[in-house]
C-alpha cells in the first residue's frame, strides 16, 4: 500500500473495483475520520489536501 503525506498528515491509498475509484483514510486519527477519494491520483491528492486542510481550519478556529 503507498500511502499519501501533506502537512505532517499520512493517509492511505487504496483501490474499490466495484466503484472503480480511488479512495483513503488520514491515518493515526482517533477522534475523527477524515476520507477522501478519486477517479485518478491527482484527483485523490486533491481531496486529501483539501480534507487535510478544512480539517486544520476547523480544530484550529
Amino acid at each position: 500500500m503507498k500511502y499519501l503525506k501533506y502537512k505532517g498528515y499520512t493517509g492511505s491509498v487504496e483501490y474499490s473495483e466495484e466503484d472503480d475509484c480511488l479512495y483513503g483514510k488520514v491515518q493515526g486519527m482517533s477522534k475523527n475520520a477524515i476520507t477522501y477519494e478519486g477517479k485518478d491520483v491527482n484527483e485523490l491528492k486533491k481531496d486529501f489536501e483539501g480534507a487535510i486542510d478544512d480539517y486544520i481550519k476547523l480544530a484550529y478556529q
